[in-house]
């Protein structure tokens, strides 16, 4: 907003200055209507907030946002529990650590922890939750959410996504041909391998396919 004035500002002063110099009557009229328009303009503008103002808005918030990634996790009969560690979050005020719950996911937010917000969004939980049976407690270091149960029943996993991508690996091992299962784990390691693993198997490929052309395996690996 502040440099969307500071433009308008400087196309009024270039009217101004063009205003000075004009002799026709009509060009004169269309840079006098147009000044009134400018000027209009800049009155619409929100002020800029003093920089105490900002500072003070800032320093609310805690700087900066970190989403948080790691954590761990298990769980009871009635609760799905999960641990997020943070140090000195025990210290805050209660009110900055808050978490909101729907049935099938919770988004935390702990603010204004040593000058940063810390985030983590659950989405899509593997199985429906009790809000109102829902919490969080705050222990020293830890963050803990405790997603109730709507059923008593084992969790395999924390979300849908995590269950579906376990099929699918599953799915991709589980095949009738041997050699086609051990090509879909390697193809996986190749993937997610750094370049030394990479170099590996295609020294291990090479070599394989050698031996093939010479006779000593009978199998397309």
């Amino acid at each position: 907003m502040a440099a969307a004035r500071e433009e308008l500002q400087k196309d009024l002063e270039e009217v101004k200055e063009l205003l000075t110099k004009a002799t026709r009557k009509r060009v004169h009229d269309v840079l006098l209507a147009e000044k009134h328009k400018l000027e209009i303009e800049i009155k619409n503008q929100p002020l800029p907030k003093p920089k105490d103002v900002v500072e003070e808005e800032k320093s609310s918030l805690g700087g900066y946002t970190v989403k948080i990634n790691n954590y761990g996790w298990d769980q009871s009969d009635k609760f799905v529990k999960i641990y997020i560690s943070l140090n000195g979050v025990q210290k805050l005020p209660a009110e900055n650590v808050q978490v909101n719950f729907t049935e099938r996911s919770f988004d935390l937010l702990v603010k204004n922890l040593n000058g940063k917000n810390y985030t983590m969004t659950f989405n899509n939980l593997l199985k429906p939750i009790s809000v109102e049976g829902s919490s969080r407690k705050i222990k020293t270091d830890t963050v803990l959410v405790m997603c109730k149960k709507k059923r008593e029943e084992k969790w395999d996993c924390l979300t849908q996504v995590e269950k579906e991508s376990k099929e699918k690996e599953k799915a991709a091992y589980d095949t009738a041909d041997p050699s086609e299962g051990l090509m879909n784990i390697l193809k996986k390691m190749y993937a997610e391998g750094d370049d030394e693993m990479k170099r590996t198997i295609n020294k291990a490929w090479v070599e394989s396919r050698e031996k093939q052309y010479k006779g000593d395996i009978p199998m397309d690996i």
